[in-house]
């Protein structure tokens, strides 16, 4: 049996080494897109860059797309490059709208001229339910974004649906809640406050400014989310599913966690400060993962707090290097 060969966009984001290290363990030839910089960064990946083939592309570039997938050859292809913060959608909604919808009309296109055989795992978000209608949330949930990013991945997830139905490809979405890890942005708030927790009990902060501590998200592992992802394209036939914990939290419980795991009182630290509470704000997330398990046989291995707690260390660890 040949060697499977994997194509993954945004290879060098959380999501994209978690899964290029999973597919590397099952013996996968893995290439990853890039977008030529002068300072690519590389830090989530460097462990196994040697192990990856980097072909330079850019999602809202169709040629390079086409050469890369000519490149490739993949047997699958894992479109998860886009502008994917959510608060910068709002500054940048037409950048947005290019990579994080057009783009993935821009891949779905270059699959289907040089490998339609191909399948294809498109990363839909929870952030597509916005003001929810309904929870928890099910595949079949109707969507309400509340913010440029959300609106961009309605169009990812419904022109993916789109070319599965024209075209007969095998396309999934994997409409994923939030999930987080020691690589995610800093500017991601679970990110934000695990650093900002190292550098207060290091003594090189004294305060952390937040927004609406009562927002409530349906965290889990990005490591665990990834495994979904694969098994999506190891199914008989294509199709749609919501990978979450079914569980929520709230901001103010995972600042609780964080601050408390460093040993220290939250609310000596937190500053509430306007500036960081979204025009249009999502307030309840909380996906029905059933589906997934039931189909698909994913489990969850890591939970809120103990996602929290690896977070905390791993920046603890990385600020004390910082300052050595």
């Amino acid at each position: 049996m040949s060697q499977k060969r994997a194509l993954i966009t945004g290879i060098t984001g959380q999501d994209g080494s978690y899964l290029a290290e999973l597919l590397i363990s099952k013996g996968y030839k893995v290439f990853g897109i890039k977008r030529r910089t002068s300072a690519p960064i590389m830090e989530n990946i460097i462990h196994i860059a040697n192990e990856i083939e980097f072909i330079d592309g850019d999602l809202q570039d169709l040629g390079s797309l086409i050469q890369a997938v000519k490149i490739s050859n993949p047997d699958e292809v894992y479109n998860l490059a886009a502008q994917s913060f959510v608060g910068t959608s709002w500054a940048q909604p037409v950048l947005t709208a290019q990579s994080t919808a057009i783009g993935v009309t821009n891949m779905l296109e270059a699959v289907r001229l040089v490998k339609p055989d191909a399948r294809f795992y498109q990363a839909s978000s929870s952030e597509m339910f916005g003001k929810v209608v309904e929870t928890p949330q099910v595949e079949t949930t109707p969507f309400y974004p509340r913010s440029p990013y959300g609106v961009a991945k309605v169009y990812g997830h419904w022109i993916t649906v789109n070319y599965r139905e024209s075209y007969d490809m095998f396309a999934c979405s994997g409409i994923l809640f939030n999930h987080e890890s020691p690589r995610r942005g800093i500017e991601f708030v679970t990110r934000k406050v695990t650093d900002a927790v190292a550098r207060i009990k290091l003594g090189l902060q004294n305060e952390l400014r937040m927004g609406n501590l009562d927002s409530k998200r349906d965290w889990g592992f990005a490591g665990d989310y990834v495994q979904a992802m694969w098994l999506m394209l190891q199914q008989d036939a294509p199709d749609d599913f919501v990978i979450s914990t079914g569980e929520t939290h709230t901001v103010e419980e995972l600042v609780e966690i964080a601050f408390s795991h460093a040993g220290l009182n939250w609310r000596d630290y937190i500053v509430i400060d306007p500036k960081f509470v979204r025009p249009a704000e999502v307030d309840l997330l909380l996906g029905d993962c059933t589906k997934a398990k039931e189909k698909l046989g994913w489990k969850l291995d890591v939970g809120f707090e103990e996602l929290v707690k690896m977070m905390v260390d791993s920046d603890l660890e990385r600020v004390r290097k910082e300052i050595r």
